[in-house]
């Protein structure tokens, strides 16, 4: 027991890069606290309070990239003014997301109860933060904010994907989407929809692994459709079931047709 404490202890001297997952939920929440006032309800009184919890949201962000500058190309306050830069055009896409779930789903009475309560959008809202980040080279931080997502909604968006505007998840709960997968435009997914890998070797890391899903595509529940080369094409509708490694042709219909027998009990 003595040389495992010993172990254990050397690596708690090692110095680390990791943020804590505490850090990066105290910044996802302010920060969604700030785009969507639904959220929870948090209430500025006048412009110069959502002005200065804006200033305490960037320096949140700037502690966490403090954690990893030693592996950032540039400097940390940098990115971060970068990342805040960009905020203007995530808010733009989670708009036209949260107005795609509403127009949508039938059972969404409002923008703001889209917004407030629907899992798809937390995950697609906490997925295009963490891909914004992603995009100025920041490691950890994305996959730790997505794994928050992740945890309170069964949806595992990974921050490097690929995905247009008008995205709609409904219900969620066990969609996967991996990193190289490039989604379109106006796409809508169901619950248990995977995009995924037909292989896993890590060698193939830096290659397209994952399936390209173009405009106007509806897939329904559990629907698995895997490989870089996979391409789903435009307007097109995969049905619930379907397993998928095969490219398929715009304007398709593609759908899994089970022998069902129902007989009356005597």
């Amino acid at each position: 027991m003595n040389n495992f404490i010993n172990e254990l202890y050397q690596k708690h001297t090692e110095k680390t890069v990791l943020p804590s997952p505490l850090l990066v939920n105290t910044f996802i929440e302010t920060l969604m606290s700030i785009l969507f006032p639904t959220y929870n309800n948090k209430v500025f009184a006048g412009k110069e309070k959502l002005e200065e919890e804006i200033e305490k949201n960037k320096k949140q962000l700037n502690i966490l990239l403090l954690h990893v500058q030693d592996l950032l190309e540039r400097d940390s306050l940098e990115i971060g003014e970068d990342f805040f830069n960009q905020l203007p055009l995530i808010y733009k896409l989670l708009m036209l997301d949260a107005d795609a779930i509403e127009a949508g789903d039938p059972a969404a009475t409002s923008r703001d109860e889209v917004m407030r309560s629907y899992p798809g959008f937390y995950a697609i809202s906490i997925y295009r933060i963490a891909n914004g980040l992603s995009k100025l080279g920041v490691p950890f931080i994305p996959r730790i904010l997505t794994e928050i997502a992740h945890s309170k909604t069964g949806i595992d968006i990974h921050p490097n994907a690929t995905i247009g505007e008008s995205f709609f998840i409904d219900h969620g709960t066990g969609v996967v989407i991996g990193e190289t997968t490039n989604i379109g435009n106006f796409v809508k997914i169901y619950q248990g929809v995977t995009l995924g890998a037909l292989s896993v070797k890590k060698e193939m890391a830096e290659t397209k692994r994952h399936p390209t899903i173009e405009d106007n595509v509806v897939i329904y529940a559990g629907a698995t459709i895997l490989g870089g080369k996979t391409i789903i094409g435009t307007n097109s509708t995969i049905g619930g079931n379907v397993w998928i490694t095969k490219s398929v042709k715009p304007d398709s219909l593609v759908y899994h047709k089970p022998e069902l027998k129902i007989e009356e009990n005597k």
